[in-house]
């Protein structure tokens, strides 16, 4: 069983918004109690703000679901769509607007009480209690969001990030009121040094109350929330690539019945019905052309640049752009079954994955946050026991509450994920599974079937004679090459006869004429056709199937990857080996004459003997290997059976895609690796500074703010 896998759901998963999340703590929270009910497999994302229930033995009950998560304080409905605007995107953008507003008002009462406290030339007298004016709506209103959070989870006994920003508020609000009522800080005429070290009591030890930390609380919210609101957009941002294909998807058609054209809704198109599309227009719904000649730009869903003609018998995908003459298209898929909408679900799948890394840091943040407010108070404790400065002592614990938030630990996988796995649809590239990205990093040899993966998968003629009533595909290579060779067809053919596995024949012109497989072989790997008139061979044809023109190169990427390409395939051996020598793999890397059952063996065997295995193809014949191998990677242009059990499907099956594949899945695991890894280097080296006493609190509340802004801005990367 691959990594990460779980048990199959028994229908499509319930898919929830989750609304009044603040940070990954709450996501990992909600996903833990939505685990415990029976027979469900939850995941909880917080950067889609989406839980995705699986049921294993029936499907979860979407009432269930949402008491449970709003019975933990946070809200929680079934996404739908409104003209087009998902209930996610509208409480996304609720957010936004609320956490700016929120903003606003604390950047423009915070300055001033900055300022003041910074800068001893502003502090006329009563300055503190116009500080203290300013700073009580920050504190309350402004910080709401993280005291509602702190509160919710200290009831059902439990803590989050917030509870650590909303313990910082309130312990500098609570120091400053007291030494405002009940210190010297209120007397009028008071003045304050700021200082980017902790200060130290002075008055020779004496307990004198002349230090306020309103400029703490009231910077240390806007920080926050600046850092919250840029977060947000980024998640929104991060997000435009799953946005801008579900937008591909046209909202009306235009009917075409009895010679007359009616426009209607999307929605009230039948699978069967005939619809128009004009030139530079968007194809409606997937369907085959029944009539028009034009070209179809596909490039925004399969990431292929040029134009693919298209004619009657043709098959088009819904949200492509028909480029010139006007069509009339057959649908043949509508609503969840069209090609983009299984693209959309895929990628919103795996963006709702979690990678085995994100593991660690779910683990770390669940303990984390009671670590650090035990660390708080012993610092707290530790200080007024060694030096006896209350104030040191004080700033010091508040500082270790505010440096210690992991908030941009919880954002390093999923944003990342979330960019990533957007980027790669936009090429054409269906990431189908967190898990993928673990498995990329790993794959060490690349199994690729050799049939419609490396060759083209037609038939073409490599040396000659004729033959035309036959639909076998060897008949169709011998046709179309005599014409390309200007041979006419022959003028008169009767009683013609199709022996399956032997060949064809037939009278023509009073001759008995039999076209069928050759036993003798040659070096090239072509399969050799006779052609005997009267029992007499007058030809033997040369009959091949081409390689893909942008194979060589492809092996020659993947070795650069430190990939090792192999050909495993049921055609006979020349056929293999002559494709194996034209693209540069080894002869010993190739198996052939293998059954479907022998993939699935050699598969094994190959990570039975070390091997971290990836398997390519696009047939049925190939779905049990990519089930089984390490990273399954489908062809979008075989069959269905193969691109369900592939890890990776390659859209428009373009040979090219599978190193960038491979390299776009590995630069979202290092940039993952890499918002972990200063995540953590974050609080290591943060919280020992704090602890020391060497840190202001706001200074604290800053970096906290920028270490989360610099994951999101550097997972945002992927997108160029």
């Amino acid at each position: 069983m691959k990594p990460d896998s779980k048990p199959s759901p028994v229908d499509d998963p319930v898919v929830l918004a989750v609304t009044g999340m603040t940070c990954a703590a709450c996501a990992a929270r909600i996903e833990k109690k939505l685990n415990k009910l029976d027979g469900v497999v939850a995941t909880v994302n917080y950067a889609t703000s989406k839980a995705t229930v699986t049921g294993l033995q029936t499907r979860p009950e979407a009432g269930q679901l949402v008491s449970v998560i709003e019975g933990l304080g946070y809200g929680a409905v079934a996404p739908n769509v409104d003209d087009g605007e998902s209930t996610v995107e509208i409480a996304t953008e609720a957010h936004l607007v609320d956490v700016r507003r929120r903003l606003v008002v604390a950047v423009v009462c915070a300055t001033p009480v900055m300022a003041m406290s910074m800068i001893g030339a502003l502090q006329f007298d009563g300055w503190q209690w116009v500080s203290l004016v300013l700073a009580a709506p920050v504190s309350t209103w402004c910080a709401w969001p993280f005291h509602k959070s702190a509160w919710r989870n200290a009831a059902h006994r439990t803590t989050t990030m917030d509870t650590l920003i909303s313990l910082g508020v309130i312990a500098a609000m609570a120091w400053s009121l007291w030494a405002l009522v009940f210190g010297n800080a209120g007397e009028i005429g008071m003045r304050m040094n700021m200082s980017l070290l902790p200060r130290t009591q002075s008055h020779h030890g004496a307990m004198v109350h002349d230090e306020i930390y309103l400029e703490v609380a009231t910077t240390l919210v806007a920080f926050i929330l600046a850092g919250r609101w840029f977060e947000v957009r980024a998640r929104r941002r991060a997000g435009d690539a799953l946005r801008a294909l579900l937008d591909l998807g046209a909202k009306s058609v235009t009917l075409w019945r009895d010679g007359n054209e009616t426009v209607i809704p999307i929605g009230a198109l039948g699978v069967g019905e005939t619809f128009v599309v004009r030139p530079g227009e968007t194809v409606a719904t997937d369907g085959v052309v029944v009539e028009g000649d034009s070209s179809i730009d596909a490039s925004m869903i399969t990431g292929e640049s040029v134009p693919v003609d298209c004619r009657p018998g043709d098959v088009v995908t819904g949200g492509t752009l028909n480029a010139n003459g006007r069509l009339l298209v057959r649908a043949t898929r509508i609503g969840r079954d069209t090609v983009l909408a299984q693209m959309a679900r895929l990628v919103e799948r795996a963006q709702d994955g979690k990678a085995p890394v994100q593991r660690l840091a779910d683990k770390v943040s669940s303990v984390f946050v009671p670590a650090v407010i035990v660390l708080s108070v012993a610092t707290l404790v530790g200080w007024l026991v060694i030096s006896g400065d209350v104030q040191r002592s004080f700033e010091a614990a508040v500082a270790v509450l505010v440096i210690a938030c992991p908030c941009a630990l919880g954002l390093a996988t999923p944003v990342a994920l979330l960019v990533g796995t957007g980027r790669a649809a936009r090429e054409g590239i269906i990431i189908k599974g967190a898990h993928v990205l673990e498995a990329t990093r790993a794959v060490d040899t690349i199994v690729f079937d050799k049939t419609g993966t490396l060759t083209t998968g037609t038939m073409t003629l490599q040396s000659v004679d004729e033959e035309s009533n036959s639909e076998h595909p060897i008949a169709r290579a011998v046709v179309q090459g005599l014409r390309e060779r200007g041979v006419v067809a022959a003028p008169s053919v009767e009683n013609f006869v199709n022996t399956p596995g032997v060949g064809v024949s037939a009278v023509v012109d009073g001759g008995r004429v039999s076209v069928g497989r050759s036993t003798q072989s040659i070096d090239s790997g072509s399969t050799i056709v006779e052609a005997t008139v009267d029992g007499r061979v007058v030809a033997r044809l040369a009959v091949s199937d081409q390689v893909k023109p942008a194979a060589a190169a492809i092996v020659s990427q993947l070795r650069a990857l430190g990939v090792r390409p192999m050909i495993v395939s049921g055609d006979s051996d020349g056929p293999v080996r002559r494709v194996a020598a034209s693209i540069g793999i080894d002869p010993d890397d190739t198996r052939a004459g293998v059954l479907p059952a022998d993939k699935l063996r050699i598969v094994h065997e190959l990570q039975a003997a070390g091997a971290t295995v990836a398997m390519v193809g696009d047939g049925v014949n190939d779905a049990a290997a990519l089930v089984a191998a390490d990273l399954g990677v489908a062809m979008g242009t075989g069959t269905d059976a193969a691109m369900e059990a592939g890890d990776l499907t390659i859209v428009n099956g373009d040979l090219a895609k599978v190193p960038r594949a491979l390299a776009l899945s590995r630069r979202t695991l290092g940039i993952i690796r890499a918002n972990l890894f200063w995540a953590f280097a974050y609080n290591v080296a943060a919280l020992p500074l704090a602890v020391a006493g060497l840190m202001n609190p706001v200074i604290a509340g800053l970096a906290m703010a920028l270490s989360s802004v610099f994951v999101v801005t550097n997972s945002l990367r992927l997108r160029r």
